[in-house]
Order: structure tokens, then sequence, then C-alpha cells
């Protein structure tokens, strides 16, 4: 029974260890792919309970684990939409073939390369598609169920997308020359034009008119300001007549404000409103009593700085991914908007998730419930764009492993050989 034992302990020795060469040339094979975790080959002994003065031998047999928690080197690469994540967490990605169900399962990985393709779908090389939470029209990220995928979609960019955004505000930082208003001036009305944007993404004007009131003596300091709006065909939208003061204090800043036509003027926030076209305006002039709004001072017209909001129509031109997972969409014309938030997968045992093919893995009873994080909230840590993670594997420690490997299967062979030369001297005694 114990030369028995024997060749069966070297049996299993035999198996355990081409399970242990089987992981490690996985590890070997897969040390050049991005977000590779290493197999891991555990060895363990069975016992045989044995009598006083006799032993059976129990053999061996192992147990593999993939390290997933374990972290790869960040690398870093040229484009926007390479991801990894530094730290705890996973990215929530979805296979390709899926797009067309009513329903997607959601895989995870923690590195990828991401690009759009034909239908605007951020994908990778392996067909994994990135999934996250896509924005409200004002950038804001919708308050999603936090425990299921359910709020998850699949990333999709428009990349022939138009953006613009019409003017609804305007700053207007001016001097007028404090000698037109004086007795015997010319009274020459000096003329501004600002673009501003329609709700069309159309350039329009608003045309300023600064005419002087000329006294017959003395000195008015007053001018009386036209707006005329070009998408009305010229209408006047608004006519206000500003006093200048000319105390010591605050000399040449705007005393009062009078509306003829258009909103009235308000002192607290130094605006008025006026409705063109598309619809109200509000354009400030500055306080009264303010040296940064409009003044008049010396003998020069002087257009200090004019502001806006607003941008003409725009083709979007790049996409990237900050720290915290948000998606901006960026636009010829200067603007970026904020059109997805990828979160960050995280569960009590990531070592428990089931490993699939292209580096990903499946929740599992034994990962634990998983959670979306904000990237950069909780235990996650953040998303790095513009890199990949490296494989786990350490080609010199595989080798090292190899070797021993090789030896524990040479000398298990060699127990086999040596339990069957016994059976072979027991078969040969004579009667």
């Amino acid at each position: 029974m114990t030369i028995s034992s024997s060749l069966n302990a070297g049996v299993a020795a035999l198996s355990a260890n081409a399970n242990r060469l089987a992981s490690i040339s996985d590890n070997i094979a897969n040390s050049s792919t991005y977000g590779y975790k290493r197999v891991e080959t555990d060895f363990h002994a069975m016992v045989n309970a044995g009598g006083r003065g006799k032993y059976t031998a129990g053999g061996v047999r192992t147990t593999t684990q993939r390290l997933i928690d374990q972290r790869g080197s960040l690398v870093s690469t040229s484009n926007s939409t390479d991801l990894a994540v530094r730290g705890r967490g996973m990215l929530p990605v979805m296979r390709s073939s899926q797009l067309a169900l009513p329903q997607q399962d959601m895989l995870l990985a923690t590195t990828g390369s991401f690009r759009t393709d034909d239908e605007g779908y951020l994908k990778s090389e392996a067909g994994l598609v990135l999934m996250g939470w896509r924005a409200n029209p004002d950038g804001s990220i919708p308050n999603l169920p936090r425990d299921t995928s359910d709020g998850l979609e699949p990333v999709q960019l428009s990349v022939n997308q138009l953006s613009g955004a019409p003017t609804t505000e305007m700053v207007l930082r001016m001097n007028l020359p404090a000698t037109a208003t004086e007795a015997g001036s010319a009274g020459d009305t000096q003329p501004l034009s600002v673009e501003y944007f329609d709700n069309l993404g159309k350039s329009e004007n608003v045309q300023i008119e600064l005419v002087p009131t000329v006294p017959a003596t003395g000195v008015s300091n007053e001018w009386t300001m036209i707006l005329r709006d070009t998408a009305s065909g010229g209408a006047i939208v608004g006519e206000y007549t500003l006093t200048f003061s000319s105390a010591r204090t605050d000399g040449g800043t705007l005393a009062s404000v009078t509306a003829t036509t258009g909103g009235a003027y308000d002192p607290a926030s130094g605006s008025v409103v006026v409705n063109v076209a598309g619809g109200p305006m509000e354009i400030n002039i500055g306080q009264l009593g303010a040296t940064d709004g409009i003044t008049q001072l010396s003998d020069t017209f002087a257009p200090v700085s004019i502001t806006k909001d607003g941008t003409a129509v725009g083709t979007m031109s790049r996409v990237e991914v900050d720290e915290n997972g948000y998606v901006y969409a960026f636009f010829d014309n200067g603007v970026s908007r904020r059109v997805f938030q990828i979160p960050l997968v995280d569960m009590p045992n990531p070592n428990g998730l089931v490993a699939l093919d292209s580096q990903t893995y499946e929740p599992s009873r034994e990962s634990g419930t998983y959670f979306l994080w904000d990237a950069g909230d909780g235990p996650t840590g953040d998303l790095v764009s513009f890199a990949r993670e490296e494989s786990t594997t350490d080609v010199a420690t595989e080798l090292t492993a190899m070797i021993q490997t090789q030896r524990a299967y040479s000398s298990s062979a060699k127990v086999i050989q040596t339990v069957d030369e016994m059976l072979q001297e027991t078969t040969n005694i004579k009667r």
C-alpha cells in the first residue's frame, strides 16, 4: 500500500508541476500584453492518516489564482483616449457585439486603448466599448444608482457634431472724450459695432451710436447711447441718456443712466437688458461711480474692452478624459462640452472576479457586490489618459520559477521510475 501511495504521489506531482508550468507559460506569453494580470499556482499537500510505524503518501494538488489586484506600470501614449486606472477601481466596458441589444452586460477592465469607430463609439482594438453616464445638456451628471449598471450606456460621440451658443451677455468698457460735451465742440457721434451670435449661430451686430450733448455754454457731461440690432433690420432696441460726474472724487464716472427705450438700468449690476431678434440680451455698462465701466475722461474715444458670451458654430475636433473620468468634447470654435462621466467600479475582492478574454473580468459571488464611484473618490484611484497599464508579469521571476518547476517535474518522474523498479523487484521474487 505504501509503494502504491508513492506512485500516486509521484503522478500527482507530475500533474501539479504541469499545471504550474502552464500558468508560467501563460504569464510569459502575456508579458507584453497591456492590462494582463499574472496567474499564480499554489501547491497544497494532501495528508493521509497513517498508523504507527506506517506512512502513506497523500500527494499534492494545486490551485490557481489570477492576481487582479496587482497593478502594472503605466506607460505614456499619444492617444488622449488611451485610459488606465491608477490605484483601485476598474473601467466599465461592454462587448461591441451587444450594442444592438436592449440590455448590455457590464464587463470590467483596468486599461484600454479606445478610439471612435464609424458610429462614434469609443471602442478598443479588442472590440470593447467604454461605458459611462451621459451628461445633461448643461454638462451636469444625473443622479443615478451606484450599485447597479443600469444607468450606464456605451460612450458614443458624434464626430460630425456641430456646436454653437447664442450671445446673451455683453460687457462694454470704453472711454468717451470729455471735450465732446463742451460748448462749441463738433458734437461728432462715436460709432461702435459689437458682433454677437444669434440662436442659429449666425453672426449679427449690435450697432452703438454715442451722441454727445453739446450745450450752448459750459459743459453738459451727457451722452445719448443708441443701440441698433442688425438682426432686426437696424431697429433701435435701446436708447439711454448717460450722465457723468465732474466731482473731484469720482470725476469721469457714471452719475446716472436714464432709459428712453429698452430695459431699465439696474444700478446694482450696472446692466441694461435689451431685446434683440433672438431674445433678451444683458449689456453691462458699469455701476454708478465705478471706474471700470464706461467713463468720460480726457479727449480720446477708446474702447477699452468688449467681452461677450456665445460662440459661432464649430465642429468637434478632439475628445479628452480628465482624472475624474469626465469626457469632454472640444470644438474648433474654442468651446468645450462635458458629454459623459466614466465611473470606476470597485468591489471587496477583485481577485474573485471571473477572468475572460481580452483582459476583461466579470463580477461574481466571490468578488462581492460592486459600487460605481467617481474617479478619485472613496477607495478608488484616478483615471489617467494618454496612458496604458503594462502586464504585471516579471519575466525574470517567471523564468526562475520555470527552472524550479522543471527540476521538480524531473524529480517526480524519478520517483515514479524508482517505484516502478521496486515493483519490478517485487514481481521477481521467487516462491
